[in-house]
């Protein structure tokens, strides 16, 4: 299942906030900011081509994806799309399954997550929706970071592979949990001091002890994921607690506000990157 990505009419299409009958003043703001934060990528690693960021730190470290590349010739995540899958279809207890809970039943539209619930005033992510979805037939929601819904979510994004991310800024609402985000990003925190950009713009593609940072255009195109580290699957979410953890920083709940806006914010700078979950990292 070789996952690297080669796309042939993207890189004329890409953009970030393209314009549309619907664009909104907050859509152009972030545009602007995806831009910036595009080309920033763009002139620190000129020889990579803007479609190969959805690939990590694989895209800017050659030693690094000649090991990766052997490794998606047999992917360790192909048997959790199968049971995710299954996970899926299996009816719940009142007969309905997630299918009835979203639109197109649920295939194709891990591209449109994370949005702005203008009905809750917040961010949705793809594993709250999920959550509110087993809570409205009666379940028991899962936890946030790994096993079922890193399954579930797999199988969902699987289903959206090569899709480019298709979310807006519809209000200022909206905005504000964006610009949240943002300063989630670029502020420092943990005994360490360090910021999500410390590592993962300024710092990446240098060594930090034995790792190579990653950057972080392309960061939310490939969860979940699954890493050696964990021996599985993990969410987006488990991710950001353990960089938490490593700046020796408390973490924030999974799926809380904190973590949902840095996603949309996150996301937003991804826009025009396609979609490649679920992938494997280090």
């Amino acid at each position: 299942m070789k996952k690297i990505i080669t796309i042939c009419a993207l890189l004329a299409a890409f953009s970030v906030g393209s314009a549309s009958a619907n664009e909104t003043q907050f859509d152009k703001l972030v545009a602007e900011d995806g831009s910036k934060f595009r080309s920033y990528f763009l002139n620190k690693f000129a020889s990579v081509e803007v479609t190969d960021y959805v690939n990590g730190v694989y895209a800017i470290d050659a030693k690094s994806r000649e090991q990766w590349e052997e490794i998606e010739d047999f992917p360790p995540y192909e048997l959790s799309i199968d049971e995710g899958q299954e996970l899926f279809e299996k009816p719940f207890a009142n007969g309905k399954s997630y299918a009835s809970c979203f639109a197109n039943d649920g295939i194709n539209v891990r591209k449109n997550y994370p949005y702005y619930d203008l009905e809750l005033s917040k961010v949705m992510t793809l594993e709250l929706a999920i959550n509110l979805c087993r809570e409205a037939n009666g379940e028991k929601p899962l936890g946030y970071k790994k096993g079922d819904i890193a399954l579930l979510s797999a199988y969902m994004a699987y289903t959206s592979r090569d899709e480019t991310f298709n979310i807006g800024v519809p209000n200022q609402a909206a905005y504000d949990a964006y610009l949240d985000g943002k300063k989630f990003f670029y502020s420092k925190r943990g005994q360490l001091n360090l910021a999500c950009s410390d590592c993962h713009l300024v710092a990446a593609g240098q060594k930090l002890r034995a790792d190579i940072p990653s950057p972080a255009l392309g960061h939310t195109t490939g969860f979940p994921v699954y890493r050696s580290k964990w021996g599985g699957l993990g969410t987006l979410h488990r991710r950001y607690a353990g960089c938490n953890k490593n700046v020796r920083a408390q973490p924030f709940s999974a799926q809380g506000e904190e973590y949902r806006n840095l996603e949309f914010f996150q996301s937003l700078m991804n826009q025009g990157l396609v979609l490649n979950g679920p992938s494997a990292r280090k």
